[in-house]
C-alpha cells in the first residue's frame, strides 16, 4: 500500500518538521513552493508539480539542478497546484493514505479548497488528511471508527461536511453522544476530549469532518536538512 505526502506552498510557520513524517513507505510530492520546503528539510521529492509562480528565478534554477521529475503547468488553469498533486496521487495504484502539508494559513480560499480536496480523495476511496503544527483534519463516510488518544492533540471536534449527519455516537469521550443528528451549522461537537486511551465514533449517514487540535504549536516548522 502506497502513502503519498504532499507539501504545498502555504506559510512555512504552519508546517511541522517534515522529517518526522519521512519513512520508507512514503513518496513525497512537492507542489509549487512546497518543493523548496522539502529540499530545505533534506527531503528530495519524488515528484514536483505546479506553476511555480511563487518562486524566484534563482530558486527555479535550483529546482532544475536538483530534480529530474518536474511537471510545470501554466498559472492560468482550471485546478489549483494542490489539486494537481492530489489527482496524481489518486491516479496511482494501491493508494492507502494521502497527507497534505502546507495547506493551511494565509488565504482562506486556499484553505477551504484544500479541505474539499479531502472530500475528493474520500470519494475516490483514499483516506486523506491535512496536517499542520496545531491541527489534523480528516473526512469520513458513515461507519464505525476507532480513535486513539494522542499527547499532541488534546481536542477533538466533529463537524458535518454534508447537510446533515445522522446517528452520531461518541464513546470514550468527555461529552458522549448517542444516536445524535447534527446539521451543517451546528457547533455541538466542538472541543471534545477523550477520557480513555481509545474511543470510538460512528454515524449512520452523511459525511463527517474530524479536527484534532491543540492550543499551541507543538513542533517547530520545516527543519533544515543535512
Amino acid at each position: 500500500m502506497n502513502v503519498y505526502h504532499i507539501v504545498a506552498g502555504g506559510p512555512i510557520a504552519n508546517i511541522p518538521n517534515l522529517k518526522q513524517y519521512d519513512h520508507r513507505d512514503v513518496r513525497w510530492i512537492g507542489v509549487d513552493r512546497g518543493v523548496l520546503y522539502l529540499l530545505e528539510s533534506g527531503i528530495i521529492p519524488d515528484f514536483a508539480f505546479g506553476d511555480f509562480d511563487s518562486i524566484s528565478e534563482k530558486e527555479r534554477q535550483r529546482l532544475n539542478e536538483m530534480l529530474t521529475n518536474i511537471n510545470i503547468f501554466p498559472s492560468e488553469k482550471d485546478k489549483t497546484d494542490s489539486e494537481i498533486g492530489i489527482d496524481f496521487a489518486l491516479s496511482q495504484k494501491n493508494v492507502h493514505e494521502i497527507v497534505l502539508f502546507g495547506a493551511t494559513g494565509g488565504r482562506l480560499d486556499h484553505l477551504f479548497g484544500n479541505v474539499h480536496l479531502l472530500f475528493k480523495a474520500l470519494k475516490k476511496g483514499a483516506m486523506a488528511k491535512i496536517i499542520d503544527c496545531q491541527n489534523e483534519v480528516s473526512i469520513y463516510q458513515s461507519g464505525t471508527y476507532t480513535i486513539e488518544e494522542q499527547e499532541r492533540y488534546r481536542y477533538i471536534s466533529y463537524l458535518p461536511f454534508s447537510e446533515e449527519v445522522t446517528g452520531l455516537t461518541l464513546q470514550g469521550f468527555k461529552y458522549p453522544l448517542i444516536n445524535c443528528h447534527i446539521k451543517r451549522g451546528s457547533t455541538l461537537c466542538i472541543s471534545n476530549e477523550l477520557i480513555h486511551s481509545v474511543g470510538t465514533f460512528s454515524f449512520e449517514n452523511g459525511i463527517l469532518m474530524m479536527i484534532r487540535s491543540c492550543d499551541e504549536k507543538k513542533s517547530v516548522s520545516v527543519s533544515k536538512g543535512r
